[in-house]
């Protein structure tokens, strides 16, 4: 039995390593991927008064802390039985809008496309935002960091900070737009469109028209056929802020379409002991292992999975994409799973336009911030479509609106099993008997994993017991001298 450790796994949010085990033949036995972090914030939440809540769950995750800002904010909502007004409704999504155009376009441009415009098995040196720039140039590069400022820049103008948000009070928002800051944000709205038509070019020019790319994202060892699953409106569009979640079969045909508040008759979480990441399944189905097809209780909740359990998107422009899209790849559902480039793309486009269709509502200037509260607090569940999957944010509290019990279940938490599936997918149609292991493969391994672009920071939410701990002391030319371990 030889053992390839992937330590630490790179180009992703968190921590996390892959273990490969092959048999005496030399093929893949076993894949386990590990996450070997914790996050404790439900606890931290126990204790605090819910209107609170919303500005602490900010902190879970730097990359996304728009997504649990709104999940919390709409929990907050549900908690002290209030709706926002429909400009305060319209000003959270405008900032949403704003959150999925930067997040988008860091994943694309400094996560994935390395991959694919520095190639698989480039030069781990070369193949990262810096390689991506020297082969698209400096002035591609210059433009992304901009409309990543710019997304940045609305994100902080109405959530207060573009990180530590304090945008969302029960009922409401905090502060409304001036028509100055409106037409600002419409400039920077029509840019952020031109942009996603540009990036969508450059996936059509530097993926598409390479048909070793196309070759690798239709018949590499990258699909997984299981069920699932996205927010969408009352059309079946789709819609990161709001509406029912669907979940559709291997075969594009809807299995659920359930509100929010009752996600824990359609999904459970599994335990396993060697990871801090939970496995959820859907729960009429059950648990029937790391297996996939139509029987399997795995789903999926990704950019990918959005569209598969979707009818189409709500603005012209994402539409048109999403149509090429199923055409080109042979119509719905799209099991392959770099596909998620793809649909995060035509995600991106969609963000856009609707960024631009809200800056230019006249409700948006609107002066009704924030509903009355004059119901007891007792329960509620908050969800959106965070960029990495469905996000729930579940609170109880007593009479006094403090917290006496939290969940979260996090997009990449949903995607926790498809993930582990994935990996072990690609290594076993990678390494084969005789073969090579190098650098490039376990790379090409990695790109499994890296499509669902996972936010481990936010997803751990397990403790299985202790913490285990492991101190290696090395000398200074880097010698292991000694290994304490607390397993």
């Amino acid at each position: 039995m030889t053992r390839i450790t992937i330590d630490p796994i790179t180009r992703l949010e968190g921590h996390g390593k892959i273990e490969i085990f092959l048999n005496d033949d030399g093929e893949v036995g076993n894949v386990y991927f590990q996450v070997p972090e914790l996050r404790g914030f439900e606890k931290f939440c126990e204790g605090r008064p819910m209107e609170e809540v919303s500005a602490i769950v900010s902190k879970i995750c730097g990359v996304c802390p728009g997504c649990h800002h709104m999940a919390a904010g709409k929990a907050a909502d549900a908690v002290f039985g209030v709706t926002p007004p429909p400009t305060a409704r319209k000003l959270r999504e405008l900032f949403y809008m704003a959150h999925f155009v930067h997040s988008h376009t860091a994943h694309f441009y400094a996560l994935a496309a390395p991959d694919f415009v520095v190639g698989p098995a480039a030069n781990p040196a070369e193949r990262n935002i810096l390689g991506v720039i020297a082969k698209v140039g400096k002035e591609i590069g210059t433009e992304v960091i901009r409309q990543r400022r710019l997304a940045q820049e609305i994100q902080a103008l109405l959530g207060g900070h573009q990180t530590h948000v304090v945008m969302n009070i029960p009922g409401g928002v905090r502060k409304g737009l001036t028509e100055e800051q409106r037409q600002d944000i419409q400039k920077k709205a029509e840019g952020f469109v031109e942009f996603a038509k540009f990036t969508m070019k450059i996936f059509n020019d530097v993926v598409l028209a390479n048909q070793q790319y196309v070759d690798l994202i239709v018949n590499g060892p990258y699909a997984l056929k299981i069920h699932s699953m996205g927010l969408v409106d009352a059309q079946n569009k789709v819609n990161f802020y709001d509406g029912k979640v669907r979940v559709v079969d291997t075969q594009g045909r809807q299995l659920y379409k359930y509100a929010p508040q009752d996600y824990r008759e359609f999904v459970e979480e599994r335990v396993e002991p060697w990871s801090y990441l939970k496995f959820p399944y859907l729960k009429k189905i059950g648990w029937k292992g790391f297996v996939e097809g139509q029987d399997s209780g795995v789903y999926h909740a990704t950019p990918l999975s959005r569209l598969n359990a979707a009818d189409g998107m709500a603005t012209p422009l994402a539409q048109e994409e999403y149509e090429r899209m199923y055409s080109t790849l042979g119509g719905k559902p799209v099991h392959n799973t770099l596909a998620m480039h793809w649909a995060r793309l035509v995600e991106l486009i969609y963000a856009a336009e609707h960024c631009l269709a809200l800056a230019k509502d006249p409700e948006i200037t609107g002066t009704n911030l924030r509903a009355k509260l004059d119901k007891t607090p007792s329960e509620g569940v908050g969800t959106v479509e965070a960029q990495r999957g469905t996000l729930t944010h579940h609170y109880w509290t007593d009479a006094n609106g403090m917290v006496t019990k939290a969940n979260i279940l996090v997009g990449t938490t949903n995607n926790h099993a498809a993930i582990a599936m994935s990996i072990k997918k690609a290594a076993q149609g990678l390494i084969k008997k005789g073969a090579v292991v190098d650098q490039g493969i376990l790379n090409m391994i990695e790109m499994a994993f890296r499509a669902y672009d996972p936010c481990f920071s936010c997803a751990t939410h397990s403790l299985p017991g202790h913490m285990p701990l492991q101190v290696v002391l090395r000398d200074a030319s880097g010698r292991e001298l000694q290994t304490i371990a607390r397993d």
